[in-house]
């Protein structure tokens, strides 16, 4: 699965360059960060002396019994503490902002991705790790940045200031604790492989677990007809005992990691205990400065900790921050070139003015076709279709046919040979051009959470009423609409859950005609209908489709009778072309095709009658 492959191909230890570019990406939130950052400075500074304070108290108000200066050190403390909460305070909104704004970013350019990837990439990549990347995975990449890297930042100046301090009191004690540190540091390189490979895998099991639930959800009508509840639960149970067994790993990791740090520093603390308490004693310092120290040193290991803490979260979001950028770094398969941009924009900045009009002549010109996974469709494949001709495409299943169409539409491009639109090839012009020319009626509709009346406007939101009312009555669909209890404003549910599939195909055909195309694609458009609702879909079709170039492919043969023209289509060639007239005249493999679904169809209306 590609999926698999991305992460298999991404680092295996904690990547400096990858978090350099994910701050890359979160450019609009620099000043807000460089704000925090500074924040946190101050604030690392300013709680680092607090234990000179203490030194003062200790030696001025306990030693030597004097509380002459009491009230200005009362007010000195509290000034700081306000101080402290101010700076916290400022951190803690900014903090939010960076989260959320680098989520929202993150999202939005991960969406932005997903509209500029071809339908190609759909094929290969599961829904559910989709919508994880975009998702919990960015959300991840917003708390790092928000909390993470900012708390690093208050660690470091904490640490550094409160080493001077500590210098500044006895160096040889400050030296005892300062050597402490390369050993928490290589600790926490030891873990680091070994918890990164551990959070990567929980992301893959999360991944996995998202997968199906979304086809558990989406597959319910099937799950409950095939009575798969069982076995469905079993699969899932096998998913989420495998993220039960690698979480509990990840966990176990973490849970070594940080108490190992946490002895080092009691080790280092009970030193500094002994050795300051024997200088005390010596009078080479005084009860305050070893109080002090022992303030510092307590504190000391806190940061560190902190920062191992935050490294190991570092680690655990990089595979997510791994998910999130190789989703960005996808190069489509399909792609306009440099030049083509520059004159007929993009899908997000098109330039109108200069697309040229389309007739609807198509050419294949030796066109092979084969999928990534080395699949050969079509070799050395030659057509051509005057501009409004209606082509039926017929044959058995896998025999090319939606291959020709999606090659037509672009959604894949020919491996070999040329596909032209109106004499030029369709690469010299923008992919927006062609699709917004293209009209596609599927045989599984999909219709969006809406109204009626906003499903039949989805590819123009600035369609008037009278408009969207036009479309649906020259699809005969406005009966069923006004029968509705608030007709055009009715709910059509999620994915039109509430309609029939016959109503929601009508609503399907009336958004394709409101866009008004100069090519049509009909995919099995009425194979999942009733008779009287494909014939009123046959006559809304033979209304519509006139002055067009369209495409039928479709299982009822009857559907295609009044075509110009007809395709056989055997193992990615022409096997047989004509109209229906001609090619039941030649009795050759449509003929038996037509005679052979007549009879079934035949039967099974004898047989329906006796039932």
């Amino acid at each position: 699965m590609e999926y698999e492959q991305e992460l298999d191909m991404a680092p295996k230890k904690f990547s400096l360059q990858l978090w350099r570019r994910i701050l890359k990406l979160s450019r609009n939130h620099w000043r807000e960060l460089g704000e925090c950052m500074l924040m946190l400075a101050l604030l690392g500074i300013t709680e680092s002396l607090p234990p000179l304070l203490t030194r003062y108290a200790v030696d001025r108000f306990v030693v030597a019994r004097d509380t002459s200066t009491l009230g200005w050190f009362i007010a000195l403390y509290a000034g700081l503490l306000l101080f402290n909460f101010v700076i916290s305070h400022r951190f803690i909104q900014l903090s939010g902002h960076i989260e959320w704004g680098v989520n929202y970013d993150l999202r939005a350019k991960g969406f932005r991705k997903l509209q500029e990837l071809p339908f190609s990439y759909y094929d290969r990549m599961p829904v559910g790790n989709l919508l994880t990347r975009v998702t919990s995975d960015t959300a991840q990449i917003g708390e790092a940045l928000g909390w993470g890297l900012v708390d690093f930042v208050w660690g470091v100046f904490f640490l550094a200031a409160s080493f001077i301090g500590m210098a500044a009191l006895n160096a040889k004690l400050a030296l005892a604790a300062l050597v402490s540190l390369p050993v928490m540091f290589a600790i926490s390189i030891l873990f680091q492989k070994k918890m990164i490979v551990s959070q990567r895998n929980i992301r893959k099991s999360n991944s996995a677990i998202t997968a199906a639930f979304n086809e558990g959800i989406m597959g319910a009508r099937t799950t409950k007809t095939l009575v798969r509840e069982e076995m469905n639960y079993e699969e899932f149970s096998a998913q989420t005992d495998i993220m039960y067994r690698r979480s509990i790993r990840g966990a176990v990791l973490s849970a070594l990691f940080l108490p190992i740090i946490s002895s080092v520093g009691a080790i280092v603390t009970a030193f500094v205990l002994t050795e300051g308490a024997g200088l005390v004693l010596e009078g080479v310092i005084s009860l305050g400065t070893l109080a002090a120290f022992m303030s510092y040193i307590t504190d000391f290991f806190e940061p560190v900790e902190h920062i191992a803490s935050i490294f190991s979260e570092f680690q655990r979001r990089q595979a997510a921050a791994e998910r999130v950028l190789t989703l960005l770094d996808t190069e489509p398969d399909i792609r306009d070139s440099r030049e083509v941009e520059e004159l007929f924009g993009d899908n997000f900045r098109p330039k109108k003015e200069n697309w040229p009009p389309i007739r609807g002549d198509i050419d294949f010109e030796d066109v092979s076709f084969r999928y990534k996974d080395g699949e050969s469709v079509l070799s050395h494949f030659d057509l051509h279709i005057r501009a409004g001709q209606t082509v039926a495409l017929v044959g058995a299943t896998g025999a090319g046919k939606s291959t020709i169409v999606n090659l037509i539409c672009r959604f894949y491009e020919p491996t070999e040979g040329s596909i032209l639109i109106d004499g030029t090839d369709y690469r010299q012009r923008s992919q927006l051009w062609l699709q917004s020319n293209i009209g596609y009626v599927l045989q599984e509709p999909q219709l969006f959470s809406g109204t009626i009346a906003d499903n039949i406007r989805y590819a123009d939101k600035d369609a008037g009423m009278e408009e969207v009312k036009r479309a649906a009555r020259q699809v005969n669909a406005e009966g069923f609409i006004m029968k509705l209890e608030n007709g055009y404003d009715s709910q059509v549910g999620e994915g039109g859950n509430r309609l029939s599939t016959g109503e929601k195909q009508l609503i399907s055909f009336a958004r394709a005609i409101l866009h008004n195309p100069r090519i049509f694609v009909l995919d099995e458009a009425t194979s999942s209908v009733d008779t009287e609702t494909e014939m009123m879909i046959q006559r809304a079709i033979e209304k519509t489709l006139e002055g067009r170039t369209s495409f039928i492919i479709a299982h009822r043969l009857s559907t295609v009778r009044h075509a110009d023209r007809i395709l056989v289509i055997e193992d990615g060639k022409i096997a047989e072309s004509g109209s229906h007239s001609e090619l039941i005249a030649a009795r050759g493999r449509y003929y038996q095709l037509y005679t052979t679904q007549f009879r079934e169809e035949r039967s099974m209306d004898v047989l329906g009658k006796k039932g």
